[in-house]
């Protein structure tokens, strides 16, 4: 490296890992391959709302990508630097990079060693690479490249689901059974759809599924796997680890919506693998109705560089019209940080996501009536919705008028979740795990149920969504219920209790499928394009 002048990437510090221990130096010579994110051509137009306006996937790129003369400055410095350009992707604006770590490590100014830290929420131990304090860039790469992603592979996120006790459970549902509760809207079932299901890690077996669906007397939908960054489906025969999870997404999206087409990323639990896997499935042809993602951690777990790159590939998913339908977190308002003060889960905290929080249903699935529904908390002993004011994310447009509080320091800030549904494990979803009935809860569960809805709302307008929560929020003061929602106004998720209108704990409230479906129709007077959210811009 020598005569080479290096500055420092802006976002990329890393503080010490709490619980790590030292595992040992890596092996320089071991090849590796990591993920660029460079700069866009020009920021992605808002329209008077505040959300991507729908572009095109030709005008996303051309217009709002990488430039190719960006994409082949860094070709080419990376290669002066004995490292090997493996792949390169304007419109995702993704270059990936590979060489061994000695290579890696010098080429990005840092230091590399192996530690051992526990999965979050988990008592599971891996080993992994590590990295402390800041990267440094070539000079010629200052403010071309916006992340480096993939030299330090701690485990990044949580599932965000919980395994019913047995004994403790009140009630269970089948989903099929819970979109009837919602009144999901009749002679829909996301037919001509497809929905994007994040998954890092586990796996799930087609004798699951046959079993299953021919179990709820539901065509079996069509799944298919996808890798990502080397990972793949592969079940770890626990019902209560990754299986578990992979399976609730997937069985209650497809019994739900099984006339979509369901494909399943599996990616490494690394920060470059979280958002190799969300960008490839916003950016996949056909482009999905809705992606639903059932994993994150506290907002302030994760890098400025990693967080900045994975909200603007949700972006890019509004602008492309992808509602991508994100988990609000299983912890309550601590988000499992035990610092005291309250967190919100990323990237459900990304105001182009929209954020899934949890109820706890008591309903009659004969006759579709709700006896009750609060917040789901469990107590110190449970789990409970995720929810609260964003420490990162400004206040969004459309989430300005509707009562979100200040937080701790007094700042504002995007309001989690957007929106809710039954998340409780005591009223959980009757599935099928590694061949054994389960009953499963958690907000991972309101994730896969409203990419349902999404795709079943699609099917009936004849258009997509993207950032739908600007319809969702529109004409909603503090206060005042969301026509199309089920208010939820009991009970609290520790920092925050429910009221009437928007609360931190359920947001808009849980759906009413045929009232939403009549809203979005309304909004323009033409089903045709009340789901566009505007022309493409020329």
């Amino acid at each position: 490296m020598a005569g080479r002048s290096f500055v420092q990437l802006p976002a990329s510090e890393r503080g010490p890992l709490p619980g790590a221990e030292p595992a040992g130096p890596v092996d320089g010579s071991q090849r590796a391959e990591i993920t660029l994110i460079l700069r866009r051509r020009a920021e992605l137009p808002l329209d008077a709302s505040g959300a991507p306006v729908r572009l095109t996937r030709a005008e996303l790129e051309q217009r709002y990508g990488a430039d190719p003369a960006d994409a082949e400055l860094a070709a080419g410095t990376l290669a002066g630097l004995g490292l090997e350009v493996t792949g390169q992707d304007a419109g995702s604006r993704r270059v990936t990079v590979a060489g061994t770590l000695s290579a890696l490590a010098a080429a990005f100014g840092t230091e590399l060693s192996l530690v051992t830290s526990q999965v979050p929420g988990s008592s599971q131990r891996v080993t992994h690479r590590y990295r402390e304090g800041v990267l440094q860039l070539p000079a010629e790469l200052d403010g071309v490249v916006v992340a480096v992603l993939g030299l330090d592979t701690r485990p990044q996120a949580r599932k965000q689901s919980r395994l019913a006790d047995p004994a403790a459970v009140a009630v269970s549902y089948t989903p099929p059974q819970v979109a009837g509760i919602y009144q999901f809207p009749a002679g829909t079932d996301g037919t001509g759809q497809t929905i994007g299901i994040i998954e890092l890690g586990g796996g799930f077996s087609a004798s699951d599924l046959d079993t299953y669906f021919s179990g709820l007397g539901v065509a079996v939908p069509s799944v298919t796997a996808q890798d990502v960054d080397g990972a793949s489906n592969v079940p770890d025969q626990d019902p209560n680890g990754a299986d578990g999870e992979v399976l609730l997404d997937i069985e209650v999206a497809g019994s739900v919506a099984p006339g979509s087409g369901l494909v399943v990323y599996f990616a490494p639990n690394t920060d470059q693998g979280f958002i190799d896997a969300v960008t490839t499935a916003v950016h996949a042809t056909p482009t999905p109705a809705a992606v639903s993602i059932s994993w994150g951690q506290s907002e302030d777990s994760w890098t400025a560089q990693a967080r900045s790159a994975l909200d603007a590939a949700i972006a890019d998913g509004a602008a492309l019209g992808v509602t991508v339908c994100v988990a609000a977190g299983d912890n309550g308002s601590s988000d499992g940080v035990t610092d005291g003060q309250p967190h919100v889960d990323f990237p459900a905290s990304s105001p182009h996501a929209l954020a899934c929080g949890g109820t706890s249903l008591q309903a009659d699935p004969a006759t579709g009536v709700i006896s009750s529904e609060t917040v789901w908390n469990d107590g110190s002993s449970g789990g409970a919705g995720g929810g609260g004011v964003s420490d990162v994310f400004a206040l969004p447009a459309w989430q300005a008028s509707v009562g979100v509080p200040e937080t701790a320091s007094g700042s504002s800030g995007r309001g989690v979740p957007d929106v809710a549904g039954d998340a409780d494990p005591n009223t959980g979803y009757q599935v099928l795990v590694d061949g054994k009935p389960a009953v499963i809860g958690g907000t991972s569960a309101v994730a896969p149920l409203w990419a349902a809805l999404t795709a079943r709302l699609a099917q009936a307008t004849g258009g997509t969504f993207g950032l739908i929560q600007t319809q969702l929020y529109a004409g909603v003061a503090a206060g005042q219920a969301a026509p199309g929602f089920q208010d939820i106004t009991t009970g609290s998720n520790g920092a925050y209790s429910a009221g009437p209108g928007w609360d931190a704990c359920t947001g808009l409230g849980s759906p009413d499928g045929a009232a939403l479906l009549a809203r979005l129709t309304i909004a323009t007077g033409d089903p045709g394009t009340a789901a566009d959210g505007g022309a493409a811009v020329s």
